[in-house]
């Protein structure tokens, strides 16, 4: 029979993730505990956090390090959260917390949940995290294409020329792979498929920004346009510092939505009736071209925000 923690209070727990190693701290207890990132170090954490009260468990996203385990505590019922790096450390400054080391980390993360409670968003389904790893490979794959082709740019000789040629050829069939998989995926999954078409009936938006959004931003169409816009990072903060008097920045949120986002806006500034009058209008105002681009973005966010809640495509947003 397992002990369950006599404390009512719920607690919150903070998980560092090291390659080899897990740092665990619960909110209400001064030790940490160490244990191994393998299966059995998985199913040792799961146990110990089933015995106590949870108001949530911290983890840093650390380049896909974490999702076995969290994937773990969610398959448990577990009230996992995955924050972004930033914010923790912003957090531990505000503290004045200098020092840095999986134990103190875990401290940290603890002290997160306790102090700001972050919402608890569902975690994907197994075929989801599969989704946004495909997503993630397409990127890199596209990146190394880049790459390559900006070496032919700069080669002459032949023997050179004809290797690089071989690697993108070789990348572009990856690609086009990895785009049916996505595409067979999607079309598996009627929720998906509903929301991939009524994004890609936004002049602006392709296969490559709806596939992102379905996978990386499942809130879509469920948050306000103020809490869609701080998920993504485009929601703009004050920065009255110094000589920064008035100006506005935006920072923080998922930068894969942000990126794709940013492409569909530069198409949406030309061909998107919309979006372009709002581009044409501020910068006719005087705001500078990549000002002008970010409130757009915003402005695009908010429109797809939108349809998804409301389930119309965008035609039927349009004035008759």
């Amino acid at each position: 029979m397992s002990h369950v923690n006599s404390n009512p209070t719920p607690a919150s727990a903070g998980i560092d993730v090291a390659k080899d190693s897990l740092d665990l701290a619960l909110s209400h207890e001064a030790s940490t505990r160490s244990f191994p990132n393998s299966p059995e170090g998985h199913r040792q954490i799961v146990t110990l956090l089933q015995q106590h009260p949870l108001r949530n468990i911290i983890i840093e996203a650390t380049g896909r390090l974490e999702i076995p385990l969290v994937a773990a505590l969610a398959a448990a019922n577990l009230p996992v959260v995955v924050v972004n790096p930033r914010q923790i450390r912003d957090f531990a400054k505000a503290l004045g917390i200098l020092a840095k080391t999986d134990a103190i980390d875990a401290r940290v993360l603890a002290r997160f949940g306790e102090l700001i409670q972050p919402e608890i968003r569902p975690i994907p389904a197994e075929n989801a995290r599969h989704l946004q790893e495909l997503l993630t490979r397409r990127s890199q794959l596209v990146q190394m294409k880049t790459a390559e082709n900006n070496r032919l740019a700069t080669v002459s000789a032949k023997p050179v020329r004809k290797s690089i040629e071989k690697v993108i050829s070789l990348l572009e069939r990856q690609i086009d792979e990895l785009d049916r998989d996505l595409d067979e995926r999607i079309k598996a999954c009627p929720a998906w498929k509903e929301k991939e078409d009524l994004l890609l009936s936004v002049p602006g938006v392709g296969p490559q920004t709806a596939r992102t959004l379905v996978a990386e931003l499942p809130e879509l169409g469920q948050c306000s346009r103020q809490r869609i816009g701080a998920l993504v990072g485009l929601a703009p903060f004050n920065c009255d510092s110094g000589t920064m008097r008035g100006q506005r920045t935006i920072r923080g949120g998922r930068s894969a939505v942000r990126t794709v986002l940013y492409m569909a806006t530069l198409s949406a500034a030309k061909y998107n009736p919309a979006i372009k009058i709002v581009y044409q209008r501020l910068v006719a105002a005087g705001k500078k071209k990549k000002v002008a681009l970010v409130a757009c973005m915003h402005k695009l966010l908010t429109i797809l925000n939108a349809m998804i809640r409301t389930k119309s495509p965008w035609k039927n947003l349009q004035p008759s």
